[in-house]
């Protein structure tokens, strides 16, 4: 598996408490669970310098600590102004409990 990146253990992961994860090389990574599906998104706000994973989860919107602003989880997407430019989102992979993400080809 030399495409992927091991992020965490899925248990790890509760609704409505994001979970921080920092690889090497590549951006401060949030991960997610809404209705037991698993999604990753960059952890820090386009809007601000703020980690979302202090911010408030409601449902599948992340609500940053700093301006109230919030994103779509699932697609990354600014759902409340101040925030306009989208988060990255990573397609994830869980395989015998672990969470996974292919290895991105660029910063994000």
């Amino acid at each position: 598996m030399k495409n992927v990146l091991r992020l965490c253990a899925e248990s790890e992961v509760t609704e409505g408490a994001p979970f921080s994860v920092e690889i090497e090389g590549i951006p401060p990574l949030a991960v997610y669970r809404i209705d037991d599906e698993i999604y990753v998104t960059n952890r820090t706000c386009t809007h601000g310098d703020a980690d979302l994973t202090e911010g408030f989860q409601e449902g599948g919107e992340i609500e940053c600590p700093f301006h109230g602003g919030s994103f779509s989880i699932k697609t990354g997407e600014p759902v409340n102004l101040p925030c306009s430019k989208p988060l990255t989102t990573y397609p994830v992979k869980v395989i015998d409990g672990i969470v996974y993400i292919e290895k991105p080809t660029r910063q994000g």
